[in-house]
C-alpha cells in the first residue's frame, strides 16, 4: 500500500497528465501505483459479477462499469481523489461524463489482490463512506468471502457470505448474486 511521491498533494488535474500506459489513484492528493495485471482468479471473479448484474440490468436505468474506470469522489470538494473500482454501478446519469463518474456511485465491488487488500479494506472502505457510496462489496476470491456493507446513517453496516450463498444486491431490487457461479 506504499503511496508514491508522498512529499506532495496532487489534483485531478495533475492526475489527467500522467502517462496513460500506468494507472494510478490517488485517495486525498496521494497517489498510489495499481497492480500492473490482476491475477486471472481476479479477473474471473470480475467477470462473473459483472456479468450477473448486467444481465440483471438490461433495460433497467442503472449502469454497470469495470476498471479501468476514474472515479472522482469529491470532485465538487478539492478533487485530489480519484479511484478505479473493480466494478461500480451507476444510477443517476447525470454523474456521468466522458471520463468517468463525478462523485459516488451507488454500488462498488472490489475484488481484493495481495497489493491493494488493505488499500481497499481500510482506506477505500472510508472513503468510499465518507462519499456516500450506499453500498461497497469486498470480494476475497481466495477466501471465497464477500464482505457486503450498507450506508445506514453514515457508517458502514457489514454482512459476511461465504461461497454457497445467493446474496441480494440491496441498491436493485430483487438482484441476487449466485456466489457458486462465481467462486466454482
Amino acid at each position: 500500500m506504499e503511496a508514491l511521491r508522498k512529499e506532495e498533494h496532487y489534483t485531478y488535474a495533475d492526475y489527467r497528465t500522467w502517462d496513460d500506459d500506468e494507472r494510478w489513484e490517488l485517495l486525498d492528493g496521494v497517489v498510489y501505483a495499481m497492480s500492473p495485471a490482476p491475477s486471472r482468479s481476479h479477473q474471473k471473479t470480475l467477470l462473473e459479477f459483472a456479468g450477473q448484474i448486467r444481465d440483471y440490468l438490461k433495460d433497467k436505468p442503472c449502469e454497470i462499469f469495470v476498471a479501468p474506470f476514474d472515479v472522482r469522489l469529491n470532485a465538487d470538494a478539492g478533487d485530489d481523489t480519484v479511484v478505479q473500482p473493480d466494478i461500480l454501478i451507476v444510477c443517476d446519469n447525470s454523474k456521468l461524463d466522458d471520463r468517468g463518474c463525478v462523485g459516488a456511485p451507488d454500488m462498488i465491488i472490489e475484488i481484493l489482490s495481495p497489493s491493494t487488500a488493505t488499500r481497499d479494506r481500510v482506506l477505500k472502505f472510508n472513503k468510499y463512506r465518507q462519499a456516500g457510496v450506499r453500498e461497497y462489496w469486498i470480494v476475497d476470491p481466495d477466501g471465497k468471502t464477500v464482505s457486503v456493507n450498507i450506508l445506514r446513517n453514515g457508517e458502514y453496516v457489514a454482512r459476511a457470505y461465504a461461497a454457497t450463498d445467493t446474496v441480494p444486491v440491496h441498491i436493485l431490487e430483487d438482484c441476487m448474486i449466485n456466489l457458486p457461479d462465481v467462486f466454482g
